[in-house]
């Protein structure tokens, strides 16, 4: 048996991996395995896994927890036979086995063995044992295990690597094994960027691996942050290997292996993940990928100033956080215009460079692109060779993270899909990223800690604003109404104004009310509003992406929802139309919203955007025409239609109720096939 903590805690029997179970009892085997052959009271283990959050039950827990474990360390063992790996005594338990079988005992052996060696003056076999020391590492020691104990543990063990690999580095200079060191001293930096001593390895090894211009950089980075986060100058150390460096001092060899005496009073972040001798890769370039900004912008200053707000904090505060926005919205609302326009009017912000990537979420009849495509993509921009790419997701995220992690860059992430597309793609940092999407992402606000911003249509002055700048102020001047009645033609949509405008713009002679006249009937408007052969600039194709992804109730209920002409309707209303209950029709409504293709009207009420809703018109004619007969039957029988109505006070003519909307014209009671008696 053997117990790995250097890392997700996990345990193997012979070469096969024992289920240890939830993580509190993945939390009750490691406090336990840092004692081996000692008995640990109940009363230690709760504080160790609970802390002073205790509850009454956790004693009880403990003996629960233990009981799980003997089942997986011992399965062999009789339900009454006493345990021979986990022993209880004295009020307590112990894990009997030999301290070998842990790795976390293992890795200090070794470490000062090698510790031992390094000081009679052995660096090459000292190197031979730091190696396999530090090959037991597979991420974080007790990673995903909770309690107070599993982090002081963490904590500690960090400190004790972290001394491992300047203690390993200094016997890789004093063997000669300068450009070597450099990708493992490059990788740690990036994840330590306020030990000073990492940075001083790392600036000899690259002078001494001929790459003199580089220690300069790294020193100048190193002096910018700490100013900037701590408000200090580099310790001396650092500063007279700078002068030397400057100076051209080829004697730095013979008296520097040891590295300067350091004051262990600088901060340290805990490594993410193990240290892989990965190659040095340095941006050829400064990027600069972002799409140009369609001009024409007019409003949304309320956005751009919660954007603005937003970045500046990019890499504030001491865990040197990034900056997370999500710009959610309905096609065509203008969601990448405003992040690019935003983005370029930021760029300053970000010297390191800014970084765009599609991730084609709404991309239509295209797959949207995977995370490992996307971070080949960014890795390329970064300078990485297609040759040294990695091959796995975690292998190309860690090196996309450590080659941007304490640098200013801002990264666009246009169209996401959801959020296990958009993670691996946020580094760490002082970086600023900034995505979109057609869908809500609460995944992302809840464990990732972004901001959401929702963007709605442009009001009636903004609109006209824009189509005033789009066609000219003259042709605006004395038809202020007619500009206004074609904005809300367009449902106030930047995408649907601009296609409105071009249009008068190729035709002079027409005029602002020809064409508001021409989009007043509803049958035929979403056809006006496209470009041909521009697939991007057609609102139809723009909601057809949003439709097509939707699950199979959500697009059924959209279907459903138009035929109903009600102005808004209830959740009542929707599962009287898919002749489901409640909970479900509630479920397809959330869909809808989150998808941007219904609005909130109120407590528990939902409306249409008005170009969605001839839209769901359309869409509407897909559903057999009996099943849309039996949908308005049963709406009609639930009552729900004419409260619905009474709640939007729209007045209803006993002559003719409209109860339906086909083809974009409203249906008479009569012409669905039912008597008007049911009326």
């Amino acid at each position: 048996m053997r117990l790995e903590l250097l890392g997700s805690v996990r345990a193997w029997c012979d070469e096969a991996e024992v289920r240890l179970g939830p993580p509190k009892q993945r939390a009750v085997v490691g406090v336990l395995a840092s004692r081996v052959n000692e008995i640990v009271g109940v009363e230690e283990i709760v504080d160790a896994v609970w802390g002073t959050a205790v509850p009454q039950t956790a004693a009880n827990g403990v003996h629960t927890y233990v009981a799980g474990l003997r089942r997986a360390l011992e399965p062999g063992r009789g339900r009454r036979a006493s345990g021979g790996v986990l022993t209880s005594a004295g009020g307590g338990y112990a894990l009997c086995i030999d301290p070998d079988q842990v790795d976390v005992a293992v890795f200090e052996r070794h470490h000062a063995e090698a510790r031992r060696l390094h000081g009679q003056g052995r660096p090459h076999e000292a190197l031979s044992v730091f190696d396999t020391a530090l090959g037991l590492w597979r991420g974080d020691a007790y990673a995903n295990v909770p309690g107070p104990f599993a982090e002081m543990e963490r904590t500690r063990l960090t400190e004790l690597r972290l001394t491992a690999v300047e203690e390993w580095a200094a016997d890789m200079l004093a063997v000669g094994r300068h450009a070597e060191a450099v990708p493992v001293l490059s990788h740690l930096v990036a994840r330590e960027p306020l030990r000073e001593r990492l940075r001083w390895f790392l600036m000899l090894s690259l002078y001494h691996s001929g790459r003199r211009a580089h220690a300069l950089g790294v020193y100048r980075e190193t002096r910018s942050l700490l100013r900037e986060e701590l408000g200090l100058e580099p310790g001396s150390e650092l500063q007279s290997l700078h002068a030397q460096i400057l100076a051209g001092n080829h004697d730095l060899d013979a008296r520097a292996t040891d590295g300067p005496a350091w004051h262990e009073d600088c901060r340290t972040i805990a490594l993410a993940e193990a240290v892989p001798a990965a190659p040095a890769h340095e941006p050829a370039v400064r990027p600069a990928q972002l799409p140009y900004s369609a001009r024409g912008f007019v409003g949304r200053a309320e956005e751009l100033a919660e954007l603005n707000s937003l970045t500046a904090q990019s890499g504030r505060g001491p865990e040197m956080r990034p900056t997370l926005v999500v710009v959610e919205g309905a096609p065509g609302v203008g969601k990448s215009t405003l992040v690019l326009c935003a983005a370029h009017q930021l760029g300053d912000r970000f010297p390191d460079g800014q970084l765009y990537v599609d991730l084609q979420g709404a991309a239509s009849r295209q797959k949207a692109l995977s995370a490992m495509d996307a971070l080949a993509q960014l890795l390329r921009s970064l300078g990485v060779p297609k040759s040294d790419l990695p091959d796995d997701l975690a292998g190309r995220t860690s090196l996309y993270r450590s080659m941007v992690h304490g640098k200013r860059v801002l990264v666009v992430l246009d169209d996401a899909e959801n959020a296990e597309q958009v993670r691996p793609l946020i580094p760490g940092g002082p970086a600023c990223v900034l995505v979109t999407s057609r869908r809500v992402q609460r995944g992302l606000v809840v464990r990732d800690g972004a901001y959401r911003i929702v963007l709605k249509s442009l009001s009636s002055d903004e609109s006209v604003q824009l189509i005033t700048y789009l066609i000219g102020a003259g042709r605006v001047e004395g038809h202020g109404e007619a500009a206004a009645l074609l904005a809300e033609m367009c449902g106030h949509l930047p995408l649907a104004l601009r296609i409105a405008a071009e249009s008068l713009a190729e035709h002079p002679r027409l005029t602002l009310t020809d064409m508001a006249q021409q989009h007043a009937a509803e049958e035929g408007r979403l056809d006006r509003l496209a470009v041909e052969d521009d697939v991007a600039a057609s609102l139809r194709a723009a909601f057809d992406v949003a439709y097509d992804v939707l699950s199979a109730d959500g697009a059924r209920l959209f279907r459903l929802l138009g035929l109903y002409h009600g102005g808004v309707f209830t959740a009542a209303a929707a599962a009287a139309l898919m002749g489901c209950d409640l909970p479900r029709a509630e479920q397809a409504l959330g869909a809808l919203t989150d998808s941007h293709l219904l609005e909130e009207a109120g407590d528990d009420m939902f409306r249409f955007h008005n170009l969605l809703g001839i839209y769901a018109a359309e869409c509407a004619e897909r559903e057999p025409a009996h099943l849309r007969t039996a949908a308005l039957a049963r709406l009609l029988d639930a009552g729900q239609f004419a409260s619905d109505l009474t709640r939007t006070s729209v007045a209803i003519s006993p002559q003719s109720v409209l109860i339906g909307r086909s083809g974009c014209r409203r249906t008479p009671y009569r012409e669905i096939g039912e008597t008007p008696t049911r009326t």
